[in-house]
């Protein structure tokens, strides 16, 4: 099952290609940008015969009977509107194409409807052999980035996200739990918080974490900067993202996507290009090793990890590395893995969180000591320099919105 998408390398997808987008020179463009996938593609035989020529896959939507939860007002029906017999006559329809590795099977579901979906999710793994069924889940802020309290409840169909993610690992058998978070319409301690509840509870089933950040914005008038994608994608690595989807390449939703409505490159292309390629030299890295907690460093106030559950320690210490810490006090969002292999390797992916809205980066050290004599470092897709100062400290330089890999091997 899954043949297509190997869960053994690390994976950069988007959302939409509008049919607007789907020549050989637009193929070219989203491979060059550093995708290898697109969520919500329309069963376009021509567009996909190309994907598969470019090497990208393809989550096709329509497929199967789609579901979105929206505002909670159709929770707790998907049983009555979709049942399990609809499925099996859209398989029977379905004519197979390589560059499908993905069933798309809804968006944002309550809880409510969590039991149906884990015989959905069954039901097309069984009867699409070669793809799997891509199910992406709320935020802890539910379907608008400013609901109420009440709002956000009978979105989520419970009363916590800490419920709503414990609901779906209980009844939904993927091995992956997916959901989206778009900071700069929402907050940034709802994002620590959104992607700590999901990373816990894939670090505890065995799951992956897939995350889907934004590129574009909700204001008109705003286009985000490229150390804004770089803060959001660096800290879903911290939290142990395996894949990462971008919201929108093509019109989707908001404005500024990645490609206006004439298939043109915005500005956005070239911002994203350049994140990806970093993005992707980090996360290959990554995937050798497990994600086991992430931790807060520096001068986090507060506010900044209300209701993350979590608090911010001066300086960090693991089982490789002790007194990790800003030489500023600068915040650090710090992601600790062990090593697949098990041969005592340890990694911390250190994302520079002291200006998330990137508007102001500068540059500082990151001190540390280590129980290791081979300590290395990546960032921005290259090896960096290690210093080695007196009293076996190294101190390591890092810039704001940015993230650098330190690996330390017995």
């Amino acid at each position: 099952m899954n043949a297509r998408f190997d869960r053994s390398r690390f994976h950069i997808g988007a959302y939409y290609l509008a049919p607007y987008a789907r020549t050989r020179r637009h193929m070219e463009d989203v491979r060059a940008c550093g995708m290898d996938f697109i969520v919500n593609m329309q069963y376009d035989r021509a567009a996909l015969d190309l994907m598969d020529e470019y090497g990208l896959s393809a989550i096709v939507s329509g497929a199967v009977p789609g579901w979105i939860g929206c505002d909670g007002r159709n929770a707790g029906m998907m049983a009555q509107l979709n049942p399990l017999s609809l499925y099996d006559q859209a398989a029977s329809r379905f004519a197979d194409h390589p560059a499908i590795c993905g069933i798309d099977a809804g968006d944002e579901p309550s809880c409510l409807d969590f039991a149906h979906y884990g015989r959905v999710i069954e039901r097309i793994n069984a009867l699409f052999p070669h793809q799997f069924a891509y199910l992406n889940l709320f935020p802890s802020y539910g379907f608008l980035g400013k609901g109420t309290a009440e709002q956000i409840r009978s979105q989520l169909g419970c009363d916590s996200y800490a419920h709503y993610i414990g609901e779906y690992v209980r009844h939904v058998p993927t091995d992956y739990i997916c959901l989206d978070y778009y900071v700069y319409s929402a907050s940034v301690c709802g994002f620590y918080h959104t992607l700590r509840t999901a990373s816990d509870a894939c670090a505890q089933t065995g799951r992956d974490l897939f995350t889907v950040l934004q590129v574009n914005s909700h204001q008109a008038d705003v286009y985000l900067n490229e150390n804004q994608l770089r803060y959001q994608a660096y800290s879903a690595l911290a939290f142990g993202a395996r894949t990462v989807i971008w919201a929108c390449y093509t019109a989707g939703w908001w404005y500024h996507q990645v490609l206006d409505a004439q298939g043109e490159k915005t500005p956005q292309y070239e911002k994203l290009r350049r994140v990806n390629g970093e993005l992707r030299a980090l996360g290959d890295v990554c995937m050798h090793y497990r994600r086991t907690d992430t931790h807060f460093i520096g001068a986090f106030t507060p506010d900044a990890l209300s209701g993350v559950g979590k608090a911010a320690v001066p300086a960090l210490d693991t089982a490789r590395f002790y007194g990790v810490h800003a030489e500023n006090g600068e915040r650090l969002l710090a992601g600790q893995m062990e090593a697949l292999s098990r041969d005592g390797s340890e990694a911390l992916l250190l994302c520079a969180a002291d200006d998330p809205s990137g508007s102001a980066p500068h540059a500082f050290r990151v001190l540390f000591s280590s129980s290791c004599t081979d300590v290395q470092a990546l960032g921005d897709g290259r090896p960096l320099p290690v210093e080695r100062l007196a009293d076996g400290l190294y101190a390591v330089s890092i810039t704001s919105c940015h993230a650098i890999l330190l690996q330390a091997h017995p």
